[in-house]
């Protein structure tokens, strides 16, 4: 197996891992620190219950009023990331198998 395998195998599984365990948590901090609620207020200017509602919905695309998918979309985005993160990690733990065995 080729060095550069080894780090194509290795880097993918970092990052699919980094994406499980943290990808939820700084998809919430972009939202709150550049995303701004349906009412034109700045999400990090919001406190508790108002700044996650609105983060949430931010990250669906914006509020159901305005034409975006709303808190539902946006705590399906919140799901699916570690999903995808999950698939990476196991795509390059596979690739890495592969070229062992193929080597």
């Amino acid at each position: 197996m080729k060095t550069s395998d080894k780090i194509k195998s290795g880097a993918g599984i970092a990052t699919g891992t980094a994406t499980v365990l943290g990808g939820q948590a700084a998809a919430m901090g972009i939202a709150t620190t550049f995303g701004t609620a349906s009412t034109g207020t700045a999400i990090s200017t919001l406190t508790g219950c108002a700044a996650t509602n609105a983060a949430t919905a931010w990250l669906g695309g914006g509020a159901l009023a305005a034409g975006g998918g709303g808190m539902a979309a946006g705590a399906t985005v919140l799901a699916a990331i570690p999903v995808v993160g999950g698939v990476a990690a196991i795509g390059a733990l596979g690739y890495g198998i592969y070229k062992w065995f193929n080597s």
